[in-house]
């Protein structure tokens, strides 16, 4: 059955009870006389009983039915303030839960590193993870299934707050023993008639592909995946180049195939790696010293892959 009476009626009914008079009751909690007056008709009408009686000379008496009903309500406040202290030893804490969500390709590099260090300043924290693509870390932002999210700053939603953390700019992923490995730089005009393998991801195909045709490329993709260690493979056994902006810091695939990490040359806008929470929501204080943490970890280089 729902509740059709508030926490505050019941404080302004307690301090009628307590004080024995309205006015008395209204200067103590600092509001109006008829605000309290409402109040204690509401209950009164709602519990289907007489909660006072009026005695001339004494003010305000609690009837027996309203002394009952008085207990339980001072009983229902002081567990309401013990709820309310304990959320705020919950956002005060260094410690306490906090859920991470992670842009897939981006996890390999960052959360491991990230977590082990953070674990080691803040060692109450109960850190849970969760790897997706884009799309799907704004779902879990919107519904309260994570704190904050590492990704990129592409196609951000108006209510998700974007802390940027570092610049990572794109690169072409070869064969060891292409034509083209042992260059410092290449070109996409280089690479025309090449096949290419493209990470299949959403938003992340749209910002690689609008790359290329931003400079009139149109590549010829003969591979396409949404795996990360799939796409480093394919392109080690020569099935094709790739786009990346995260730089892995093995030369070798998860096959064991050689790779080579080439410089892309002409002007790219890079990917703005960064840190995802909704706007305007409270942060907890595992939160904030997350954030921070992450921060100073990517600023000077604790994080390998950027």
């Amino acid at each position: 059955m729902p509740l059709r009476f508030t926490l505050r009626q019941l404080e302004y009914f307690v301090a009628v009870g307590e004080a024995g008079s309205i006015a008395r009751a209204a200067e103590k909690v600092s509001v109006s006389s008829p605000s309290i007056s409402a109040a204690i008709a509401a209950l009164e009408a709602e519990f289907g009983v007489q909660l006072f009686v009026r005695r001339h000379a004494q003010g305000l008496s609690l009837t027996p039915g309203g002394r009952r009903l008085f207990q339980e309500a001072q009983r229902l406040l002081e567990q309401g303030r013990a709820l309310h202290d304990v959320a705020g030893d919950v956002a005060s804490a260094a410690g306490g839960p906090l859920s991470l969500g992670c842009f897939v390709t981006l996890a390999p590099f960052l959360l491991p590193a990230l977590r082990r260090s953070f674990a080691a300043i803040c060692p109450e924290a109960r850190v849970s993870q969760v790897e997706a693509d884009q799309a799907r870390l704004f779902e879990l932002l919107r519904r309260a299934e994570i704190d904050v999210a590492l990704l990129y700053d592409m196609e951000i939603p108006a209510e998700i707050a974007f802390r940027p953390l570092a610049a990572l700019s794109p690169y072409v992923l070869l064969p060891a023993g292409h034509r083209l490995a042992a260059r410092e730089s290449v070109a996409l005009d280089d690479l025309a008639g090449e096949p290419m393998v493209l990470l299949d991801l959403p938003i992340s195909r749209e910002y690689f592909l609008g790359l290329t045709h931003a400079h009139g490329f149109r590549p010829l993709i003969a591979e396409r995946t949404a795996e990360l260690s799939v796409l480093r493979s394919l392109v080690g056994r020569g099935f094709g180049y790739a786009l990346l902006n995260i730089r892995s810091p093995s030369r070798e695939a998860p096959d064991g195939s050689a790779l080579a990490a080439v410089a892309l040359e002409g002007r790219f806008a890079p990917l703005r790696l960064g840190l995802g929470t909704m706007r305007g929501a409270r942060k907890t204080r595992v939160l904030r010293l997350f954030e921070a943490h992450a921060a100073a970890e990517i600023a000077r280089g604790g994080v390998p892959g950027l």
